[in-house]
């Protein structure tokens, strides 16, 4: 979805800073500046370098919440008991980056829910300081993962939401960018 989303906004003429975990698609436009990293820390360190030059941004990845609470530099070797693998939360880059964000900048959120989609998705568009969050839900036929189609609702910080029918990632890119684009327009008319 962000490669999507990436290449959406490329197609309208923005210049597109794109960090990308291990992934084995490319951008349709040469002109994305792909950002690669490998880890949650990689991923964080990347985006707020990148953070106080951007004019919209868009938390796509699904970081993982947790991460091993150390690395081990060889092989575990099996010694016939059971293996405790401790976890650490991985910091929340939208949230820290949304404690840090200009008047001017756009924010925009995912949410992937299973139960109480819209509540769960509000509380994350808030606690994050975003300005939009984009709810998939993992429930509906033909969306979430590994699938080239998604359903979505748009929700904003006035509690409005908007609801889009099943389409493809690029189409469903097209349409969270046209309702960014939309966010800038009342901006600067408000």
């Amino acid at each position: 979805m962000g490669y999507a989303i990436a290449n959406a906004f490329s197609s309208e003429g923005a210049i597109v800073e794109l960090v990308s975990g291990p992934v084995n698609i490319a951008p349709n436009s040469p002109v994305i500046n792909i950002h690669k990293v490998t880890s949650a820390d990689e991923m964080n360190h990347q985006a707020s370098s990148l953070f106080p030059e951007m004019d919209v941004v868009v938390f796509a990845a699904a970081v993982a919440d947790y991460k091993p609470e150390s690395q081990q530099t060889s092989k575990i070797k099996r010694n016939g008991n059971g293996l405790v693998l401790n976890l650490v939360p991985n910091e929340d880059i939208a949230a820290k980056l949304g404690g840090q964000r200009i008047a001017s900048q756009i924010l925009v959120g995912f949410a992937l829910e299973s139960e109480n989609g819209e509540a769960n998705a509000v509380k994350k568009l808030k606690e994050k300081n975003l300005d939009l969050i984009v709810l998939n839900r993992l429930n509906h036929p033909g969306a979430g993962f590994n699938v080239d189609t998604n359903k979505i609702i748009i929700l904003d910080k006035d509690n409005n939401q908007k609801e889009f029918e099943l389409k493809s990632k690029d189409d469903v890119a097209k349409d969270i960018v046209d309702e960014i684009f939309n966010l800038m327009i009342n901006r600067s008319y408000a």
